[in-house]
């Protein structure tokens, strides 16, 4: 997105216009993406990441790459370099502001010590057990700690020999003494350090004690000088909390805004629940094609240019209460991916078709266009003999009324190529139709007949002696379910989830497919329209040199298009 581009105005924006108006924080305008490497990012994170990165372009801001790296037991390396990879390829640069939480764990230190030595933070030793029970409900308050009244220095000593790790995990937990009867229970006096003896991916063994993410969130922002703090709506009722450490603390203060985070249809976003998907080999990983996570959706053949037509189409809401449809981010896909895309011609499930009066020894050259709706894309050039391939369904020994395909006696276009007559059916001893003889009009080169006779149907094709023999993932929904995370009652009482609705048919491997020449030194990440098939991508996982996996990206029809068209 070009600096000076403005995308449709939301709420967002129109309150940081009125802070550029009042010269609130210096006409600055500073965003991040702080996630924590606890898995895949997934196209929510996607909304968020573009949104951040986009108001930071619109207005000549910056924009910082944080990671909120405070719970060691959950986060990996493997995880922040999925995310900066997916970071990356949406397009979204940090420039030279890569951060990490961790970086400001000594400064978060000595904050929660002067909180201490003001009197608004001590050491409890009731179990996180006791804390829960203790908290209170939304109708009734919490009840205060016995601990809750220790003497400043006896909470700076027990502090710092928590730091000093001379307290096992769980032992003793520091809080911020706020208001146990506050009508917001993130108010009642919230867990701000727990002990915590793990092995931290950047800063190793150095510390015995973690901050939690309430307390170190708010904090990083102000460390980076960010202006508008943007979070998703899970996040309003933590806003208080994190202006009473501000306030408390006498420090820069950032603005938080919530947004309604994305929900998509036949998807579950849930972290948890896309761990179990991989754990319990629902899928092959994180990047599984099925996934909606960044590297799935990479992996499947999205673009970053339709995933930012998707974020601008959905837009930004204050509430939630909308799920984005799956057919509209379909559509993004195919409005982009029918402008880059090459088509070629690949035959899934092969029907030999040998051409009689086809001379035996000759080869000849067919030019077919790469991209109608891109001339500079140019053309290409397809072999064609007498013995060639056509999709099984593409015939019927006894085909019903407006069966445009091949069929005894019919006639049809063979695409940038004859019209071809199906003369005979060759069947084996079981009856199975093996082979389709055929003859050809030599007239007809190109599709066009001089004699201007017309027919209805045209086929797709592959030499038989030069095409190769490739695997085909054809991929569809995960769910079967538009909203997988609903169960019905009788389903919840015999113990089912939203696992219940995973679509067993998610996956087919074809084998045995048969493929234009060219396409066997296509490249992971190479994008094609297999003619009438759909979209497909060479696979970044499993392919290897000269043996390409493709892929089955999105078909080609358009629910979502006709939808509109008839709004």
């Amino acid at each position: 997105m070009a600096s000076d581009e403005r995308a449709t105005s939301n709420f967002i924006r129109d309150i940081i216009d009125d802070d550029l108006a009042k010269g609130t924080y210096d006409g600055r305008v500073h965003t991040r993406f702080p996630p924590e490497p606890n898995g895949y990012l997934h196209i929510g994170h996607a909304k968020s990441i573009l949104l951040n990165y986009g108001l930071a372009q619109t207005y000549g801001g910056k924009f910082n790459l944080r990671f909120d790296d405070t719970n060691p037991t959950k986060e990996e390396e493997e995880y922040v370099n999925s995310i900066i990879e997916d970071v990356r390829w949406l397009g979204a640069d940090w420039e030279d502001r890569l951060f990490f939480a961790s970086d400001y764990f000594p400064q978060l230190y000595e904050w929660a010590v002067q909180l201490i030595k003001a009197g608004k933070a001590y050491v409890d030793d009731l179990t996180p057990e006791e804390i829960r029970a203790t908290r209170g409900t939304l109708t009734e308050p919490g009840q205060e700690s016995p601990f809750r009244n220790r003497p400043i220095e006896e909470n700076l000593d027990l502090f710092e020999r928590m730091k000093n790790g001379e307290f096992p995990n769980g032992a003793k937990t520091l809080r911020a003494k706020i208001d146990m009867g506050a009508g917001n229970v993130n108010l009642r006096d919230p867990v701000m350090y727990r002990v915590l003896h793990a092995r931290h991916h950047r800063t190793g063994d150095a510390w015995c004690i973690y901050p939690m993410y309430d307390w170190a969130h708010g904090q990083s922002d102000s460390v980076e000088g960010i202006t508008h703090s943007i979070c998703t709506l899970e996040f309003e009722d933590h806003r208080p909390l994190y202006n009473w450490f501000l306030d408390q603390l006498g420090i820069y203060h950032p603005r938080q805004i919530e947004f309604a985070r994305l929900d998509l249809t036949y998807t579950v976003m849930s972290k948890r629940k896309l761990l179990r998907l991989v754990q319990e080999k629902y899928v092959d990983g994180w990047d599984d094609p099925r996934m909606p996570t960044i590297s799935g959706l990479r992996r499947r053949g999205y673009t970053p240019e339709s995933l930012r037509d998707f974020a601008e189409r959905v837009g930004v809401a204050k509430k939630k209460g909308s799920v984005a449809d799956l057919a509209l981010l379909e559509h993004c896909l195919r409005d982009d991916l029918n402008k880059r895309a090459r088509r070629v011609m690949a035959v899934l499930d092969p029907l030999k078709v040998v051409i009689t009066n086809y001379p035996e020894d000759r080869v000849e050259e067919i030019e077919a266009v790469n991209n109608p709706e891109n001339a500079a894309e140019g053309t290409r050039m397809v072999p064609f003999a007498r013995e060639i391939y056509i999709e099984r369904d593409d015939f019927m020994e006894h085909p019903p009324a407006k069966f445009f395909r091949l069929s005894p006696g019919a006639e049809v276009r063979l695409k940038h190529a004859y019209f071809i007559r199906c003369q005979e059916a060759v069947k084996d001893a079981a009856g199975k139709i093996v082979e389709l003889r055929c003859t050809y009009d030599p007239a007809s080169r190109g599709g066009e007949a001089p004699d201007g006779r017309k027919v209805k149907g045209t086929l797709h094709w592959v030499s038989a002696a030069h095409a190769f023999e490739g695997e085909v993932r054809w991929y569809e929904n995960l769910f079967s379910n538009e909203f997988p995370e609903e169960i019905a009652p009788e389903e919840a009482a015999a113990g089912k989830d939203f696992t219940a609705h995973i679509n067993p048919h998610s996956l087919r491997i074809l084998t045995g497919c048969r493929l234009e020449p060219m396409l066997k030194e296509a490249r992971p990440g190479d994008r094609f329209q297999f003619l009438r098939h759909g979209y497909f991508c060479v696979d970044n996982k499993f392919s290897a040199p000269g043996r390409p996996i493709f892929n089955r990206t999105v078909g080609l029809r358009d629910t979502w298009a006709k939808l509109a068209a008839k709004d």
